[in-house]
């Protein structure tokens, strides 16, 4: 098949393309910036720019059969800064991105939300796809509202779609020095003897997907033809922060300093995904551990050049 990535350049989308390259498919990738920690990868065809520039994103679309959305212009802690750019910059532009789907007879568009801020405080744990949604940051309700209007050009006009709710995922290639993925911050302010902030006590409990696992759920919602439209993908159980940090000192054999201070607003105390359906429905089901994944992530890490540490 013929695919294009959104965001392909980005953590996620770099995996996702190693992928669809290994299993023999032609592979596009649209992105604003070239991939952090490579140099363009032979076989792939590459356009630039950002999501807003259409006459670029429409030139990627041509003879595509399936899209991958990975794009966000936003982040969780951040969105609720500026909602009317979150709204703008995400929804809008998706909008002009499905009538570019219909208008070349795209097959099939996969679109990554979000298994953290979808649901806002969870009624009952596990949270599962049909529970109830009451995002409590921007972020979420603009993923939210594209979910919407997926289910609208299926109906409308037969795009068929599929949404991915990842929880966190973690792994490789995560920049260490950004400021989104716990997981990698955390390792790479360990690694330069930096204390790590926490904000709350460090009780708040998440879901955290290594990459490999969370690519699997993507490329079989790409080839297969999917009984639902959404599926969780998570490793189905919760860690609290706390956790990670006795996990980071085992794996990394180093002493951490850690601060506490207020928690924010934002942040929902607890959520992890039920995840049955894409077990029943996808045959897929996450196979490395928590310890396992942040040893990979530490190694990648901890082997990164001097001035990207």
């Amino acid at each position: 098949m013929k695919i294009l990535v959104l965001g392909g350049n980005g953590f996620i989308g770099s995996h996702l393309v190693d992928k669809l390259l290994l299993e023999g498919h032609s592979v596009r990738v649209f992105d604003k910036n070239e991939e952090h920690y490579r140099k363009r990868l032979a076989g792939v065809e590459y356009h630039v720019g950002e999501f807003g520039n259409r006459g670029v994103l429409s030139d990627a679309l041509n003879s595509i059969d399936v899209v991958v959305h990975l794009i966000c212009t936003t982040l969780p802690k951040t969105s609720n800064d500026d909602p009317v750019f979150d709204m703008q910059s995400n929804v809008i532009e998706t909008l002009f991105l499905l009538e570019q789907c219909r208008a070349n007879n795209i097959k099939k568009i996969i679109f990554a939300s979000s298994g953290g801020t979808i649901y806002g405080i969870p009624q009952i744990l596990p949270v599962g796809e049909e529970d109830q949604t009451n995002p409590i940051c921007s972020y979420g309700i603009s993923k939210l509202t594209i979910e919407k209007y997926l289910h609208l050009f299926k109906k409308l006009h037969g795009l068929d779609f599929v949404i991915i709710r990842p929880s966190n995922p973690f792994g490789p290639r995560q920049n260490p020095l950004g400021i989104q993925g716990v997981i990698p911050v955390f390792l790479g302010k360990i690694l330069r003897n930096e204390p790590i902030q926490i904000w709350g006590t460090g009780d708040i409990v998440r879901d955290y997907i290594y990459i490999d696992d969370l690519i699997d759920a993507f490329y079989n919602t790409i080839i297969n033809k999917t009984t639902s439209h959404i599926y969780n993908i998570g490793s189905g159980k919760g860690h609290s922060l706390n956790d990670l940090l006795s996990i980071m000192k085992k794996v990394t054999k180093h002493d951490l300093s850690v601060s506490y201070t207020s928690s924010r607003a934002y942040d929902v105390p607890e959520i992890y995904l039920d995840i049955n359906r894409a077990y029943r429905e996808l045959n897929w089901e996450p196979h490395k551990t928590l310890e396992e994944g942040i040893k990979q992530t530490w190694d990648f890490v901890s082997n990164l050049p001097v001035q990207e540490k």
